[in-house]
């Protein structure tokens, strides 16, 4: 069962400062192609903005981007994961509390960031793993019970 930290990798976590504005947080989600960056302050943890925040908190309640900043409009209700668990905890943990990204911590710190594309992604590579196995076991003949052909 692959980890959160398996998931993870080596790539990089960017991230946001809560003083940034929207617009410079939302131009960072558009160059690094992400919908979420965690928000940090000094290199405590203290929320997570998401493309959501800024339709629902910004666009529909028709603030200025360019003014707010994002420790005005960011969630703060964290859903966390440590990297030393199972994506199937993690996964679930996300659909319980219906968010898209859960924030990995190790050692009580920021490790990254994982969507729900990451972590299904993981889950359908480990089902094809298992079913990959079972038709393996299935179609297996052992070796005395196979029919030899007989040579003219």
């Amino acid at each position: 069962m692959r980890s959160i930290k398996a998931i993870l990798g080596d790539r990089e976590t960017i991230v946001v400062a809560r003083s940034a504005s929207v617009t410079d947080a939302a131009r960072l989600m558009a160059i690094h192609h992400i919908g979420a960056l965690p928000v940090l302050e000094s290199e405590r943890l203290v929320g997570i903005f998401t493309e959501r925040d800024v339709l629902t908190r910004i666009v529909a309640a028709g603030r200025n981007p360019d003014s707010t900043t994002v420790g005005d409009v960011m969630s703060t209700d964290l859903i966390v994961g440590d990297v030393a668990e199972s994506y199937e905890v993690c996964l679930a943990r996300m659909r319980q509390a219906h968010v898209r990204h859960l924030l990995a911590l190790q050692d009580g710190r920021l490790a990254g960031i994982v969507s729900m594309r990451d972590v299904l992604a993981a889950d359908v590579d480990e089902k094809a793993e298992e079913l990959t196995m079972l038709n393996a076991y299935v179609h297996y003949i052992p070796a005395h019970m196979q029919t030899r052909t007989a040579r003219p």
